[in-house]
């Protein structure tokens, strides 16, 4: 243990910061169970965007999720100004022993800063960045990016380094979808005549360059469902994605049933706790699927699966054998929006591992 390693029993109140997209917020659910069971006095809160919130909302070792509305800057300096003003009083108001930031936003910074904890832990950056460097009590090291580290294990080393060593067993990820989420996809699955067993497919990403194309995730599931799987297709609701699946709807022999754009995130986990199996490709529905512990099968291209899989969950990674450039996190080949390491993916060796994870 770390000679500086904090005495939990001087901290009432944590607050951990995560001002990152869905999946992100989802892979930090772990740490809040950690820091719980090593001492349960403590509250602990987070802060995340807005969009974000539900990934942890009703976590059951959480107080508090405040959030930031991404819109307040679009809303005219005063509104924000304001809005940002009563977050900041909620905040400090607390009064936080403990600040775990899990990224290099700055606003983690200046909120070590202002809120003045007794502990601050961040992650540690080689950029001469000394005004960061004097803000925290408590830095963790960074693994060199490059599919080396899973980000999960990453977001814990902020715990390690102040001294709470998890434990394999609590390292799972947690996201609780509630009766409103479970009793409507109850009632939209009944109405389908949607029973047990069914697979879900998730093709769609917010970033596009993360996607198989429309024509082979058709081909997947009519031959899934020529093996007697009813397929149950989800997206979110943005138009680029809606598109594509107009694109795949249109292309099955046997269009498969669609819910994609009416669910939100906590439904979301809530078909795929029901479902047998998850296909999909790196994104936040992915990690959803691993959260209910459902099996997954995904899809890999530009990012690491290293860094980015599903996590404790029974699962098969599908990635190109002939690209060895990748993972290379570039938004498609040569910034294209195209990542020819997916778009090239097989049918057979998806439906593979599809067939394999059924049978299992």
């Amino acid at each position: 243990m770390a000679p500086d390693a904090v005495d939990l029993s001087q901290v009432k109140r944590a607050l951990v910061v995560k001002l990152r997209h869905h999946g992100d917020v989802l892979l930090t659910s772990p740490l809040f169970h950690v820091l719980k069971s090593r001492a349960p006095h403590i509250e602990i809160d987070a802060l995340v965007y807005a969009d974000t919130q539900d990934m942890l909302t009703l976590h059951p070792d959480l107080s508090r999720v405040h959030t930031i509305d991404r819109t307040w800057k679009e809303s005219g300096l005063l509104t924000q100004a304001s809005a940002e003003w009563a977050l900041w009083k909620q905040l400090k108001a607390r009064r936080y022993d403990l600040l775990i930031h899990l990224t290099e936003h700055r606003r983690g910074m200046w909120l070590a800063k202002s809120l003045k904890p007794r502990f601050s832990v961040a992650p540690q950056f080689r950029n001469d960045d000394a005004l960061w460097d004097e803000s925290f009590t408590h830095f963790y090291k960074l693994v060199a990016r490059g599919n080396s580290r899973h980000t999960v294990e990453s977001n814990l080393d902020a715990l390690r380094r102040i001294g709470v060593h998890p434990a394999e067993d609590e390292k799972s990820l947690l996201l609780i979808d509630g009766a409103e989420a479970a009793t409507r996809v109850e009632a939209l699955l009944a109405k389908q005549l949607v029973g047990p067993g069914y697979v879900h497919v998730h093709p769609t990403s917010r970033w596009l360059f993360k996607t198989w194309p429309p024509e082979r995730v058709a081909q997947l599931i009519d031959a899934l469902q020529a093996d007697g799987r009813r397929v149950v297709l989800t997206a979110g609701p943005a138009a680029k994605e809606t598109a594509v699946i107009e694109r795949i709807l249109g292309l099955c022999a046997t269009p498969p049933v669609s819910l994609a754009g009416l669910l939100n995130l906590k439904e979301l986990a809530s078909v795929a706790r029901r479902a047998a199996l998850f296909v999909g490709v790196d994104s936040a529905p992915m990690h959803i699927a691993a959260s209910q512990g459902t099996p997954v099968v995904a899809l890999f291209g530009p990012s690491g699966e290293v860094e980015w899989g599903p996590w404790k969950t029974v699962h098969r990674i599908v990635t190109s054998d002939a690209h060895p450039c990748r993972p290379c996190g570039q938004d498609g080949c040569g910034g294209s929006k195209v990542s020819e390491c997916l778009t090239t993916l097989p049918v057979a060796r998806v439906l593979d591992a599809a067939r394999a994870l059924l049978a299992a």
